[in-house]
């Protein structure tokens, strides 16, 4: 019993602790100025955001626990929970942006890799394998998910209900959103 409230007590002081820092990590790939075509939302300086960000982990003897909470840990209200799985192998999820929703996915069982594009040159990948790491994906960023292993759970928490119109699916249409506009 002790373990577990000690825990707690753990989780609730990381949880303070991690509030403002996972804020500011959502802004430290940043890119975007104001453009046209894709939204803002309060809790993300600019649009073009996307970082890693750990999740608290609490370890237990009889199996650990990661929370995620919205403007907790996570820096946005959820409105939208939905996961893939059974992805095939060679198959590719994503290859769109969104023009106002913000997106936090993680791998909560297996693995895969993420490749998110700025549309101004900032484009990496990040291969997500522990179901206490997420990567937050601000408006305005391509994503595309790719290399799944077998098994592998992708959990995606949205701040946003689905909208189709909210979708970019054409790179190219994206590409002319992001750039900015010229005087």
């Amino acid at each position: 019993m002790y373990k577990y409230i000690k825990s707690v007590e753990y989780f609730n002081t990381y949880q303070m602790e991690m509030k403002e820092e996972q804020l500011q990590q959502v802004t430290k790939h940043s890119s975007l100025g104001e453009v046209s075509c894709i939204g803002k939302h309060p809790s993300v300086e600019r649009g073009g955001s996307y970082a890693l960000i750990d999740l608290p982990k609490i370890v237990d003897p009889r199996g650990n626990l990661t929370v995620a909470e919205q403007m907790k840990n996570i820096p946005f209200d959820i409105a939208r929970v939905y996961w893939t799985y059974d992805v095939p192998s060679g198959e590719r999820r994503g290859g769109h942006a969104h023009r106002t929703c913000q997106e936090i996915v993680i791998a909560v069982s297996g693995s895969f890799d993420v490749t998110v594009d700025d549309g101004l040159g900032g484009k990496e990948i990040y291969h997500l394998n522990h179901p206490y790491q997420g990567l937050y994906i601000g408006t305005g960023v391509w994503r595309t998910l790719e290399d799944f292993s077998s098994g592998a759970v992708c959990l995606v928490l949205a701040s946003e209900l689905f909208d189709e119109d909210e979708y970019i699916y054409e790179y190219e249409e994206f590409l002319e959103c992001v750039r900015p506009a010229r005087s």
